[in-house]
């Protein structure tokens, strides 16, 4: 794919005439990666965008050990937007996955493309107006899910029967049921004639303790189980999180970006520039 379809398929360059991203396509610079290699790391100072042309590149957020991998990018994809826009620390960290050809857009060039084509910057800042929309709406939504429903979905007929016998297992109707049994065998069995098992109640104690050696792994299954599907809430709840931090912080930067590319088109106004586009 030549240079130039894939500055188009970026949203922010999409609506561009052919001579403004003929303008772009000069000032890109090509950046040959190996496997395995940072394209840039979470917290460093940004300032250029990519586009991918070659190979592809894993987007990750890291805090400590853990890492949670937002995306992979392959041929035609972009990343970095957002440096490109405010100047400020990169929010994720990039690697590559395989040999990868990035195309390298310059945070200084693309201002000074804006400064000469106030057309072009009209029509990106329509851009950037309708992927707040956008965002706007994916923050309306509810994009957390019911992890329980899934797990129970996907349980076995013993693993269903495990969790129905560690729930009377542990409740006050066991206790009531199993005194209730224990006491009756014991008062029959105190009388002579119908006794099948005398003081000190061998048999009985023989049926107490096979049903506690069966009930303690089938409780242990269920209370495994259990923590499986704590962990799965725990992990839900933490990209939910993220994806509303995520998407909250690009909001107010592309605010802010509205707001200084306005005032830059207002100034260049003020210098003699007549911005061509219509209203």
């Amino acid at each position: 794919m030549d240079r130039k379809s894939l500055l188009a398929k970026i949203p922010m360059f999409e609506s561009l005439p052919p001579e403004d991203l003929a303008l772009l396509e000069s000032r890109l610079e090509e950046k040959s990666l190996p496997a395995d290699t940072a394209v840039f790391t979470q917290g460093e100072p940004g300032d250029s965008l990519f586009v991918i042309q070659e190979g592809s590149v894993e987007v990750a957020l890291e805090q400590g050990k853990r890492k949670l991998v937002l995306a992979n990018l392959h041929e035609g994809q972009y990343f970095g937007e957002i440096s490109l826009l405010d100047g400020g620390v990169r929010s994720a960290t990039v690697r590559t996955l395989k040999p990868t050809l990035l195309l390298a857009l310059d945070r200084q060039d693309f201002g000074e493309f804006l400064t000469s084509k106030p057309r072009a910057a009209l029509s990106i800042l329509a851009e950037m107006g309708e992927r707040m929309r956008q965002t706007n709406e994916l923050m309306s939504r509810q994009v957390s899910k019911n992890v329980l429903e899934e797990a129970e979905e996907k349980l076995t007929f013993g693993q269903r029967v495990a969790d129905k016998v560690a729930a009377f297992g542990g409740s006050w109707g066991f206790i009531g049921v199993f005194g209730g049994i224990m006491l009756f065998w014991m008062v029959l069995n105190a009388f002579d004639r119908i006794s099948w098992d005398v003081y000190p109640f061998i048999l009985l104690n023989l049926c107490l303790s096979t049903i506690a050696a069966l009930q303690a792994p089938v409780i242990m299954m269920s209370q495994n189980r259990q923590a499986s599907k704590d962990k799965l809430l725990a992990q839900n709840d933490f990209q939910v999180n993220l994806k509303n931090e995520l998407g909250i912080e690009a909001m107010l930067r592309s605010q802010q970006e509205i707001l200084h590319r306005l005032a830059m088109l207002e100034r260049t106004q003020g210098q003699g520039g007549k911005p061509t586009a219509s209203t």
